[in-house]
């Protein structure tokens, strides 16, 4: 690193005005601590790269502190519920059931911070000439400003601030009653009552798991889909089976008001709810707004956020790169992983791999997943084969009959895309990216080794579906 100390001109967008600076200069700098920034930052490192990691706040991922891993400890706790209270249908009588809130959101926590001090542990160990505390700003196409220190990057500069939740202007008459997934997890009791805003993943994960809980769940979109799912098909099967537990309301527009007894009242027009908690779950923009990307040059779709090309994740062609859930690409754990070390590795002279098949899961009972070409992206001659989870044995020994598993080929039979919801289906989601991953048409797919009684035979029975073969 390269370190000295200078005047700045008088600018007032600079917040300096005329006092001395340090001066330092990396190869690298990457702005934000979280899963794609530290992956960046040790990809950057591995091929000897000068790097130091700007970050404002404790640092750590979204996923472990208030996303993937403690909404994952409460699914586990509902789960639980859930299967002590259906043990009736396998003939099993069990005592009364009750649920310690108390217990239940300690073992949240705990859990959660375990995680939380794992992920801490990789940022505490880089070298503290290589951390700097405070809000990044840039000052050029190669030049960022922190507090009093003026930093210059040689080789790149890696956006990786996340994203942040948003509360719609819609929730202010009842906002002292609203919560974000950032939030949630700090309650210390349950509702009798709680609204969700928003069907995505996130707000359908928490409905299940809070309905699941004991408490009454409704959850409300503008929208006429649900969890990430573009296929109409699988969307109304994942809607009839969700409904069994949670009240959804699509293509609602919503007003709030607060009642008398400081509840939360959501009407719209031919319904309402009152409720004792609201959960907004309306999306996470990327945290960019304090970056001032004005003054590097780049080109900005119509949110704001930088254009990159998706192999590299660089803005341009410019030595800026950015990653993770700040990039609004694909805002899951393993995409903001993969492109941080993509965006350091290719800092430093890297070839960047493949960009591989888009693939999501929704965490609810039966799982909700996307891979690869989503339906409203389909080719016209598509092939799609689908296979019910009601035909499934291992399913139906299990008790789950719910879901829909649908294909997608080309027509010369590759395989390009599936929808799925059925129990389980994150693994076969994982089987399906990877024979989208390695080219595989359906008529290999339906020719595995496809274990009996299993789940995964509902692959097989989708891909002979493509074929037109019995199942």
């Amino acid at each position: 690193m390269e370190h000295t100390a200078t005047l700045l001109p008088e600018d007032p967008d600079s917040f300096l005005g005329r006092r001395a600076v340090n001066e330092r200069c990396y190869d690298v700098v990457v702005i934000g601590a979280g899963t794609a920034g530290l992956k960046a930052y040790k990809a950057a490192t591995a091929r000897n790269g000068d790097v130091a990691i700007v970050e404002r706040g404790p640092g750590g991922s979204t996923c472990t502190r208030v996303g993937c891993m403690p909404s994952k400890l409460l699914i586990a706790a509902a789960r639980t519920a859930h299967n002590v209270h259906r043990a009736h249908d396998f003939g099993i009588t069990v005592g009364e059931i009750s649920v310690n809130p108390a217990r239940l959101w300690a073992r949240v926590r705990a859990e959660r911070d375990r995680f939380v001090a794992s992920v801490l542990e990789e940022y505490h160990a880089i070298p503290e000439d290589q951390v700097i505390h405070g809000t990044a700003r840039f000052a050029g196409p190669d030049t960022i400003i922190v507090g009093d220190d003026r930093i210059r990057a040689k080789r790149g500069i890696i956006i990786a601030t996340g994203a942040r939740p948003i509360i719609p202007s819609l929730l202010d008459p009842v906002r002292d009653l609203v919560h974000t997934h950032e939030t949630i997890f700090e309650l210390n009791d349950l509702p009798v009552a709680m609204a969700v805003i928003g069907a995505g993943p996130l707000g359908l994960e928490l409905a299940q798991a809070f309905a699941r809980l004991g408490v009454d769940v409704t959850v409300l979109d503008e929208g006429n889909s649900i969890g990430g799912l573009k296929d109409p098909a699988t969307n109304s099967a994942a809607i009839d089976a969700l409904e069994d537990e949670i009240s959804i309301k699509l293509e609602v527009s919503v007003e709030a008001s607060l009642t008398d007894d400081n509840r939360a009242r959501l009407a719209w027009s031919d319904g309402e709810v009152v409720v004792d908690l609201v959960l907004a779950a309306t999306g996470r923009p990327p945290a960019i707004q304090d970056l001032n990307l004005d003054a590097t040059g780049l080109t900005l779709d119509d949110h704001g956020t930088p254009l990159f090309d998706r192999s590299n994740h660089r803005c341009g062609d410019s030595n800026i790169f950015i990653v993770g859930d700040a990039d609004a690409w694909r805002p899951v754990l393993h995409e903001a992983a993969r492109g941080g070390g993509i965006a350091g590795d290719v800092a430093m002279g890297g070839i960047p791999p493949s960009i591989l098949p888009a693939f999501a899961v929704a965490f609810t009972e039966p799982n909700l997943s996307e891979v690869g070409i989503s339906f409203d992206s389909l080719p016209e001659d598509v092939q799609i084969g689908e296979a019910a989870v009601r035909d499934n044995g291992r399913a139906v020994a299990d008790g789950e009959t719910q879901g829909l598993v649908r294909l997608y080929a080309e027509a010369d039979g590759k395989l390009i895309g599936a929808s799925i919801v059925a129990p389980d289906g994150e693994h076969l989601a994982h089987l399906v990216s990877l024979a989208i991953d390695r080219g595989m048409n359906v008529a290999d797919l339906a020719d595995q080794r496809w274990y009996h009684p299993t789940i995964e035979e509902l692959l097989q029975s989708a891909a002979r579906d493509v074929l037109k073969e019995d199942k």
